[in-house]
């Protein structure tokens, strides 16, 4: 299957591998992937420069959030979370605050007992709208897939160059632990570079981050669909809990999806 852009604002629900039975919210265009990153291993591919895309309005995704809850739940239809992905970097968007405290009020109505979960690769820690969003839902998930700038800047590929891997800390550290940090591990190549974050180098340093931000859940996996990178490696399940119990051993409480 190729890499591909999700083609809706609201999808789903689907069984996710982390989250359970998960509806997802598209913020980003449904034309073009809208992020602060451009990672290796992308699901919806390499970021089009040429194309153009706007941001899904507030009110559409409201409306349309509002429309497929109701319906789930007239035909008794079971839901784990709504969950905040698609296509790029959800706190990008310029309504994100006001989009989570309407879905809360959403979940709050149609499914309480649903979670909200945000994934988030963790650049827009600066800004104290998306700090205050975040600290409002069940799982603000937060990506770290290396300790060292060098390798991040390899597999994730920030658009900015002014990322700073302090600012990402400093972000993590504004939650007090109320956060869940989630890490891509893989191998590969990529324009001449070999990719490996699960070396005893890239393991170290990333502990030494995870001791600091100190979250209250680590989730690890690697590759599972598609990248737009074909040279890329799927880690394996057992070298995966390696790594886990590394951080069981600091005291942290680690899920592995293989």
């Amino acid at each position: 299957m190729a890499t591909k852009l999700y083609d809706s604002i609201i999808f789903g629900p689907i069984q996710s591998r982390r989250l359970g039975v998960s509806l997802g919210v598209n913020l980003l265009a449904l034309n073009k992937k809208i992020c602060s990153f451009d990672c290796v291993y992308c699901e919806c591919g390499f970021t089009q420069n040429d194309v153009q895309g706007r941001f899904a309005e507030k009110k559409v995704v409201i409306e349309n959030l509002e429309s497929v809850l109701k319906e789930m739940l007239q035909n008794k239809k079971h839901l784990d979370v709504i969950t905040f992905a698609g296509n790029g970097e959800p706190t990008l968007h310029p309504n994100f605050d006001e989009i989570i405290d309407a879905t809360i009020l959403l979940r709050n109505h149609y499914f309480p007992k649903a979670k909200i979960s945000v994934l988030s690769n963790a650049t827009t820690l600066n800004k104290e709208s998306v700090i205050k969003a975040l600290s409002k839902v069940d799982n603000n998930i937060l990506k770290l897939d290396s300790g060292l700038v060098e390798t991040i800047k390899l597999i994730d590929q920030p658009t900015s160059s002014n990322f700073s891997i302090d600012t990402v800390i400093n972000g993590m550290l504004r939650f007090n632990g109320d956060f869940i940090m989630q890490t891509m591990f893989l191998k590969g190549d990529f324009n001449g570079m070999r990719i490996d974050n699960t070396t005893e180098n890239e393991v170290n340093a990333w502990l030494e981050i995870v001791k600091i931000t100190h979250p209250k859940q680590i989730m690890i996996y690697s590759i599972d669909r598609d990248t737009p990178v074909k040279t890329l490696e799927k880690v394996s399940k057992q070298e995966l809990s390696e790594i886990a119990k590394k951080a069981e051993e600091l005291g942290f409480f680690v899920s592995v999806a293989g």
